[in-house]
């Protein structure tokens, strides 16, 4: 087959001459029987697949299907079994083309073709998986454009020649320098395991808070180690697949220090001060505090340089760690210890005031709410005012008097339904006014 193209574009004859090379070398494996014997073998193996497939799939769905509800380790594996029935038939097809690639190079001393086959049925694979498997966005996302593409590259053979190329074109910042390479396998593998990394720390972190026998602080400081080991390792193991010497790093960590002596020595302040608050136990989730400026909250979130404080009408109070270690901090908690209430109330100047601790402290006691250790309602006399005599009564409760519990609130009804009972007098203000200078009454 020949063409004049002399008076054509040099590019329109170089696109001809490849036209021309593809062109032979279809013809040559339409009239080979290495060719045709491998194209057989592929169709064969796909079909093959295909039917071990359909006939696999309904027998495994019946034993790997769990118990429903089932939520035991072994019921996790079967699950993760079912998802990845999928991939079977390309598998198949790949094994089944395997073996009939070492047959035929056995006898026709070739197996391109069945080679491009295989590489195809590993594509098909890599789409399945990414199509019907995946779930993780983010992994769903790296193999629609990472991992496709790769494989799609393997496919028609185009792969390691790019790998090379990329290999050879190095990137040179200041004294560490590494290949383009060497750089896109550091993001594809740095997504992958800080991926894994996020997934690994909260496993661990749920594993960690499951563990009701440790103390709130001991849990959370448990969860802060283990989110620091594993992102530690994940550092580590991205400098190696990168190939870059930790010994170069020794520049970029004096930067690091440089920063945290000058911009950065709050933040680091507020990171020991976290660390030692979960040592120490002081404060931590779900304790009431009062801060040394009259602010007070519950503590609804602890993270490395900050916790969160809940007020009773619904603010979000962000208190830097250090002012817990620096200033005064009142915590009324203190992991669910009894606090003391105390609530004010006066009786008439006509009353027998003899009888009144033991009215009110019977009364207090009713309540579901009140302790009986570490000691039980005790009322006092406070004094005697001007318009009525003062009383006090305190009273000892697990938590503290806050919008749920209102203990005070209810103390003073009980007090207030008691002394009615008695038919003891709440006393108001009386007043005596005296008129000088008044006509005489007729």
């Amino acid at each position: 087959m020949q063409w004049d193209l002399s008076a054509q574009p040099p590019v329109v004859q170089k696109a001809a001459g490849f036209a021309l090379q593809g062109y032979e070398i279809a013809l040559t494996w339409l009239l080979s029987p290495a060719a045709w014997s491998q194209f057989a073998i592929l169709v064969v193996a796909y079909l093959a697949a295909l039917t071990i497939a359909r006939k696999l799939r309904p027998a495994l769905a019946r034993l790997l299907t769990p118990l429903e509800g089932s939520t035991s380790v072994l019921a996790a594996i079967r699950r993760f079994a079912l998802r990845v029935v999928p991939l079977l038939m390309p598998l198949i097809a790949y094994a089944l083309a395997a073996i009939g690639e070492q047959v035929v190079r056995s006898v026709f001393e070739t197996g391109t073709v069945i080679a491009f086959g295989k590489r195809l049925f590993l594509f098909l694979a890599a789409r399945v998986l990414v199509r019907d498997i995946v779930t993780d966005p983010f992994l769903k996302l790296l193999g629609r454009y990472v991992l496709l593409p790769a494989m799609a590259l393997h496919a028609v053979g185009l792969l390691d020649l790019l790998t090379e190329k990329l290999s050879a074109t190095t990137v040179s910042l200041g004294n560490i320098s590494f290949s383009v390479m060497a750089l896109l396998r550091g993001l594809i593998a740095g997504a992958i395991l800080f991926w894994a990394g996020r997934w690994s720390n909260d496993q661990s972190a749920s594993y960690i808070n499951r563990q009701q026998e440790m103390r709130p602080a001991t849990r959370q400081l448990a969860a802060k180690a283990a989110e620091l080991l594993i992102f530690g390792i994940a550092f580590l193991l991205l400098m190696n697949i990168m190939g870059v010497p930790l010994t170069s790093l020794a520049v970029l960590g004096g930067a690091i220090g440089v920063g945290l002596g000058f911009g950065l020595q709050k933040i680091a302040s507020n990171y020991i001060s976290g660390v030692i608050l979960l040592l120490e136990g002081q404060a931590t989730v779900g304790d009431f505090v009062e801060l040394d400026n009259g602010e007070a909250g519950t503590i609804v979130k602890t993270t490395a340089r900050a916790m969160i404080l809940e007020t009773f009408d619904g603010r979000w109070i962000v208190v830097p760690n250090e002012d817990f270690i620096t200033t005064r901090v009142i915590n009324y908690s203190d992991q669910g210890s009894a606090n003391r209430i105390e609530v004010d109330f006066s009786v008439s100047y006509d009353t027998d005031i003899n009888l009144v601790p033991d009215i009110i402290a019977a009364a207090v006691a009713k309540h579901p709410g009140v302790l009986d250790a570490p000691e039980p309602p005790d009322v006092e006399l406070r004094g005697f005012g001007d318009s009525g005599i003062d009383f006090g009564v305190e009273f000892w409760v697990n938590g503290i008097d806050d919008g749920k519990n209102r203990y005070a609130s209810d103390v003073l009804f009980l007090i207030w339904n008691a002394l009615k009972e008695h038919k003891i007098e709440i006393p108001y203000p009386h007043r005596v006014i005296e008129m000088r200078n008044a006509p005489a009454a007729e």
